[in-house]
């Protein structure tokens, strides 16, 4: 695993090309905050690799290719246990995210984007069929962005999981934020309201999901950030203390 992050690195300095995701100077649109998706989308040409470390040595990444213009497509994968010892619990199946831009944002209206993605997070539960984190699924989201001392925009989520093995079938939404501080760097909040990870089999106890965290652009195109996720408590079957993760976010042009 430490060979395959130090190469990560090495292909990160290697390509350099366009600025992070991270501040004023932002080039790149997130496509989600922390869990949820957001209604950005990549450029046409550009390819982006992202990876979220976790507790418990779960890691995830996330390949995404922007093909068209407002149309982007991905794949990613990843397990439990991979940083650490003892055995590796690698999911079962890769998962595919795909997102088109429906509308463009104005200045009287946000943008609003359609897409798939099949990729929960944490472990993989095989009896229940789902992830501690569950995956987005279906989804339609909205962002609007507003000068405030920098920039601030606000998400909004809709989105159904098909996740649905421990009973829990309905509908979920969620909000979320970004606030720039300067030029490279930025904060970002996000609340899922996990109205389908509630009932009496599920992980979550009621509460949703509270996370925040912070992206800084480090150079161009490779962004990091510290992401704080479960700040309410809300894993009453895993935990009942917030979960403190690193991401990591490389962007270049291939076309």
């Amino acid at each position: 695993m430490k060979k395959q992050i130090l190469a990560f690195f090495l292909i990160a300095v290697t390509f350099i090309n366009g600025q992070g995701s991270g501040g004023t100077d932002a080039k790149f649109e997130y496509r989600s905050l922390i869990d949820l998706p957001t209604a950005g989308i990549l450029e046409k040409g550009y390819a982006g690799i992202s990876t979220d470390f976790m507790p418990f040595g779960t890691v995830v990444t996330k390949l995404e290719v922007g093909v068209f213009e407002n149309f982007s497509f991905g794949i990613s994968y990843g397990g439990g246990n991979i940083i650490g010892s003892g055995k590796v619990d690698m999911y079962e199946l890769p998962g595919v995210n795909v997102r088109g831009r429906l509308l463009d944002e104005t200045e009287s209206a946000p943008a609003l984007t359609i897409g798939f993605d099949s990729q929960g997070k944490g472990f993989y539960n095989k009896a229940t069929k789902r992830y501690d984190l569950k995956s987005p699924g279906l989804f339609i989201a909205a962002s609007k962005n507003f000068a405030f001392l920098g920039y601030i925009s606000f998400h909004g989520l809709l989105n159904y999981s098909f996740e649905r093995q421990d009973g829990d079938k309905d509908l979920n939404m969620g909000i979320g934020f970004e606030k720039t501080i300067g030029s490279q760097v930025s904060i970002i909040g996000e609340y899922d309201f996990a109205i389908n990870d509630n009932g009496s089999k599920s992980i979550g106890d009621g509460n949703g999901y509270l996370n925040m965290g912070i992206r800084w652009t480090i150079g161009n195109g490779l962004t990091i950030g510290l992401n704080l996720r479960d700040m309410l408590s809300n894993k009453k079957l895993i935990s009942n203390k917030a979960d403190r993760g690193l991401y990591i976010e490389f962007v270049r042009g291939i076309f």
